[in-house]
C-alpha cells in the first residue's frame, strides 16, 4: 500500500480508503486504482484480518489418508460445511504418522486458521494446549485427543464390536478369530474390548492364539485368515476391527472357499456385492463429520464459555454381500 500512495502520489491513508470502500473523490478513486493496476497490488488478507482481529475464514482439516473413502467423506462433509458459513477448508493427510501430524498441526496453527478438525494418528497433543488456551477452536473425531481437553465427535466403538461379537456368538460360533489394527489406537482399544466382554458374556473363555493385531493392509488380514485357518482347531467365524481387513478377510476366504462368518466394523463401498454373506457394523459418516464440523463453528462464532464435550454416534449391524442361490 505504501508503494501504491507513492506511484499515485497520494497518502497511505487515501489508499486505505479505496481498497476498504470507504468514501474518496472519484478522482483520486481513479489514481489509486490506477497505481493498483500498473504495480498489480494485491489486499493481503492474513495481514489486514491480524491487525483488525477478524477472522480469516479458513479451517484445517486434518485427516488420516485422502485415497479412504471414509476419510474422503469427512471431508466432502467438512467442506459442504465450511462453505455454507462463507469459510475455505485446507485439508491435510497424516498418513498415521505422529510427527507429520504434529508438523501439519503447526503449520494450520502458524497460518492462523480459525479452527481445526482433527482426526488423531498421535498419543500426545499436549502441545496444541497453547494454541486452544489462546482461543484456537479444536473438534477431534472419530478418534478422541489424549493430553487435551477438546470437544470430541466419536463412534460407539465399544458397543459395535459388542453387538458384532455376540451375533456370531448368537449363531452358535465360539472360535471367533479378531483381526485387528494397532492396540495403542484409541478405537482399536475400544473394539477389541467390546468384543471381549461380548465372549466374557456369553462364557467363552478368550483364545489368543486367535488375536492377530498390528495389522494395516488388507493384504496383511488376508496372510493372518490363512494363518488361523490352518490352525488345527481354526475359527469359524472372524470379527475385523476395521473396512481394510474386512476387504483383505474377505479375499482369502473366497480364494479358499471358506463358509466361516465374517463381521466387519465399517460399512464400505459395494459391500453390498461381495460374492458371499457378510455383516457390516455401520454408521453415518456424513453425521459424523457434520456434527463435528457444526460443533467447530459453533465455537468460531463465540461459544467459549461451555466446557468441551464429547458426543458418542450409535452404530447398527447391517447384512451385506450376495446370498447364494439355493438349489431348486
Amino acid at each position: 500500500m505504501v508503494d501504491v500512495a507513492r506511484h499515485a502520489g497520494v497518502s497511505l491513508k487515501t489508499v486505505s480508503r479505496v481498497v476498504n470502500d470507504e468514501p474518496v473523490g472519484q478522482e483520486l478513486v481513479g489514481r489509486v486504482l490506477a497505481a493498483i493496476a500498473e504495480l498489480g497490488f494485491r489486499r493481503n488478507d492474513i495481514a489486514r484480518n491480524l491487525r483488525s482481529r477478524q477472522l480469516n475464514a479458513t479451517i484445517g482439516l486434518l485427516i488420516e489418508e485422502i485415497a479412504n473413502p471414509f476419510y474422503a467423506t469427512i471431508a466432502s462433509v467438512a467442506a459442504e460445511i465450511a462453505a455454507a458459513h462463507g469459510t475455505m477448508l485446507i485439508t491435510a493427510s497424516s498418513e498415521e504418522d505422529p510427527e507429520r501430524e504434529r508438523a501439519v498441526l503447526q503449520d494450520f496453527t502458524q497460518r492462523r486458521v480459525d479452527g481445526l478438525l482433527v482426526v488423531p494418528a498421535g498419543l500426545d497433543h499436549s502441545f496444541l494446549r497453547r494454541e486452544v488456551e489462546l482461543g484456537m477452536p479444536v473438534v477431534f473425531l472419530d478418534r478422541p485427543p489424549q493430553g487435551l481437553l477438546a470437544d470430541a465427535v466419536l463412534l460407539d466403538n465399544r458397543g459395535g464390536s459388542h453387538a458384532a461379537v455376540t451375533a456370531l456368538l448368537n449363531e452358535g460360533h465360539r472360535r471367533v478369530g479378531l483381526l485387528l489394527g494397532a492396540p495403542s489406537v484409541p478405537t482399536i482399544r475400544e473394539r477389541l474390548a467390546g468384543a471381549r466382554a461380548a465372549l466374557a458374556a456369553a462364557g467363552v473363555e478368550p483364545d489368543e492364539s486367535l488375536v492377530r493385531d498390528r495389522l494395516i493392509a488388507p493384504e496383511e488380514a488376508g496372510r493372518a485368515v490363512a494363518a488361523l485357518l490352518d490352525l488345527p482347531d481354526p475359527p469359524t467365524a472372524f470379527f475385523c476391527a476395521n473396512n481394510r481387513l474386512t476387504v483383505g478377510a474377505l479375499q482369502e476366504l473366497h480364494r479358499r472357499g471358506s463358509d466361516a462368518a465374517l463381521v466387519g466394523f465399517d460399512d464400505f463401498e459395494l459391500a453390498h456385492l461381495m460374492p458371499r454373506p457378510l455383516t457390516v457394523v455401520a454408521y453415518d459418516t456424513r453425521e459424523l463429520a457434520r456434527v463435528a464440523a457444526e460443533r467447530l463453528f459453533q465455537r468460531i462464532a463465540g461459544d467459549d464459555d461451555s466446557p468441551p464435550s464429547t458426543v458418542v454416534l450409535p452404530t447398527s449391524l447391517r447384512p451385506r454381500g450376495l446370498t447364494p442361490p439355493q438349489n431348486r
